[in-house]
């Protein structure tokens, strides 16, 4: 059946260029490394990405993990950037749930424990918005979160995002079913 609306952005949009560097002032966001592995069994040891994530790594599993990307990256699927600074990783961010003909995607983020509390991912969320409206030119970037983490909810506000509401019983995490708070912003958002 035709659709009567054309896509909003062509194929090749992400898989046309290699994945960038994003510069956040005293961030940098990378492409994963294969030496990354340690940081990445250190966010998914850690209690409270484990709590929001609901899962745990091997070493072979967060190689898996950041050998996937660039594969994900040419599928025009998903992308996920390293949030470094001079002494190395301290978290991620990225695009999950990509739709090219829609010109939408949802983001992701963790900050590993050592660099909680200085707006890192706020800092990372915002370099990625500006990333995916100016350079990429999506039209929408949606995030979810459990409404018992507090701590995401400021990180969703503090890059932007309005809450757009929330959807009942819609994610499942060790302890049982979380109500989801529903962010968005726009490329028109100012």
């Amino acid at each position: 059946m035709p659709l009567l609306t054309t896509p909003a952005l062509p194929p090749g949009t992400l898989a046309g260029r290699p994945q960038p560097d994003l510069d956040a002032g005293d961030l940098l966001l990378r492409p994963w490394h294969p030496d990354d592995g340690q940081a990445v069994l250190a966010a998914y040891a850690d209690p409270a990405i484990r709590r929001w994530h609901c899962r745990t790594m091997s070493g072979d599993e967060a190689r898996d993990w950041i050998d996937a990307w660039p594969r994900r990256w040419h599928q025009e699927t998903d992308a996920s950037w390293a949030v470094t600074d001079h002494a190395g990783v301290l978290g991620q961010v990225g695009l999950r749930a990509v739709d090219l003909y829609e010109g939408e995607a949802a983001v992701s983020y963790w900050v590993l424990p050592a660099a909680r509390g200085q707006r890192v991912a706020a800092r990372a969320l915002t370099a990625l918005t500006a990333f995916a409206f100016d350079r990429l030119g999506l039209h929408r970037l949606g995030l979810r979160h459990s409404t018992a983490n507090g701590a995401s909810c400021q990180v969703a506000q503090r890059a932007g995002f309005h809450l757009e509401g929330t959807n009942r019983g819609a994610a499942r995490h060790t302890d049982g079913w979380h109500d989801m708070h529903v962010h968005a912003r726009l490329r028109t958002d100012t």
